[in-house]
This record gives structure tokens, C-alpha cells and sequence, in this order.
């Protein structure tokens, strides 16, 4: 009777083992599918992250379209505002006010987006070095290029503003060209392909003006 129940003992004991192995077995099964949904979770919340990121996602780039083109601009602007004082014609001096209108809310715009990105803002230019320094961009003037035309007069200023103006324009295609290729952030890109859109009519205007079309 004593060994009789010792086997039965020793058999209740592992079935009881066993059942206890089962039961962890399923708890660690119940516990690997909970992390793998929680990893489900994460993985599914990893696009949207990413493509808010995306939204915002600029370039050098841009970075450098940006910073150059503000200086650009702001050459423009200042021949521009020569034109209100000094073109003869009237045509002229509209050009010049239709200029200065497109560019002065775009430097504020690209302004916007450097400092977003906690990149400088480039610094006005404040006399002949600065647009000397400058003037490696296509299409700038030198300081002595400004110089002259500072101090013409007339019809001779509307033929050298024009004429200047035409070749800072080809030179903002040419860069504007440049950050629709390179450039990854949208609203940079689109603006780049506004500045081809109006400036290259502007060219075909003042060519028209100068009487080369």
C-alpha cells in the first residue's frame, strides 16, 4: 500500500508539473504576441511619422538657393528703385515698380524659410565690396556696374538698366533652373519655377524695350 501510493504521488506530481509547464508555455506565448503587437503599433506609426518629416524636408540645395537668391533679389530691388528715380519712360518705370512688387515679397518668404531652418539669413549688402563679393552669382552686377548706373540719367539709364536688367534675370533662371533640379523642399521649388515663369517674360519684354525682338 506504502508504494502504491508513492507511485501515485510521484504520478500526480507530474501531471502537475506538466499542467504548470503548459500554463507558463501559454503565458510566454500570450506575452510574445503582445510584444509583437505592440511592435505592430509602432511599425504602423513609423509612415506617418516619417511622412510628416518629409513635409519639411529641405536640402543644401535650398539652403543655398535661398541665401542667394535673397542677395539676388535684393540687387534687383535696388536697381528697381534706381528706375523710379532716374528712367525716362514711363515703361520703364512700371517695369521697374513690377520688379520690385514680385521680389521684395519673395526675399521676406525665403527669409522665412532660412530661419525655420536655423540657417543665416545673408546680411544686406551695404556699398561696391559687398556686391563685388556677390557678383560671382549669374547674373550679378559689380559694384562698378552700380556705380554707372547710379549716375546715369535719362535714356541713357533706361538703355543700361534694361540692358542689366536682362542679364540678372538670365541669371536668376539660371539659378532658379538649378534649384529645380536639386532642391527637394516643395514650396522652394515651386517658387523657382514661378521666378522662371515671370522672369523669363520679363526678359522677352525688355528685349522687346531695347528693340532686340
Amino acid at each position: 500500500m506504502t508504494a502504491h501510493r508513492a507511485l501515485v504521488r510521484r504520478t500526480a506530481l507530474s501531471v502537475t508539473a506538466g499542467a504548470a509547464a503548459l500554463v507558463l508555455a501559454a503565458c510566454g506565448s500570450d506575452s510574445g504576441s503582445g510584444g509583437h503587437d505592440m511592435g505592430s503599433m509602432e511599425s504602423d506609426s513609423s509612415p506617418t511619422a516619417t511622412a510628416s518629416a518629409k513635409a519639411g524636408d529641405h536640402n543644401d540645395a535650398d539652403v543655398d538657393f535661398s541665401k542667394e537668391m535673397i542677395q539676388h533679389h535684393r540687387q534687383a530691388v535696388d536697381m528697381a528703385e534706381l528706375a523710379a528715380d532716374r528712367a525716362s519712360s514711363q515703361e520703364v518705370k512700371d517695369l521697374a515698380t513690377k520688379v520690385k512688387g514680385a521680389q521684395d515679397p519673395e526675399i521676406k518668404t525665403m527669409s522665412g524659410w532660412l530661419t525655420s531652418w536655423g540657417e543665416d539669413v545673408p546680411e544686406e549688402m551695404a556699398g561696391a565690396m559687398d556686391h563685388d563679393m556677390s557678383s560671382a552669382m549669374p547674373g550679378m552686377m559689380s559694384g562698378t556696374d552700380m556705380d554707372k548706373l547710379e549716375k546715369a540719367s535719362g535714356a541713357e539709364f533706361d538703355t543700361m538698366f534694361l540692358t542689366m536688367m536682362v542679364e540678372h534675370h538670365e541669371g536668376a533662371v539660371e539659378m532658379a533652373e538649378t534649384e529645380k533640379a536639386d532642391g527637394t523642399y516643395g514650396p522652394a521649388t515651386k517658387l523657382a519655377d514661378d521666378v522662371v515663369t515671370a522672369q523669363t517674360a520679363e526678359i522677352k519684354q525688355m528685349n522687346k524695350m531695347l528693340g532686340k525682338s
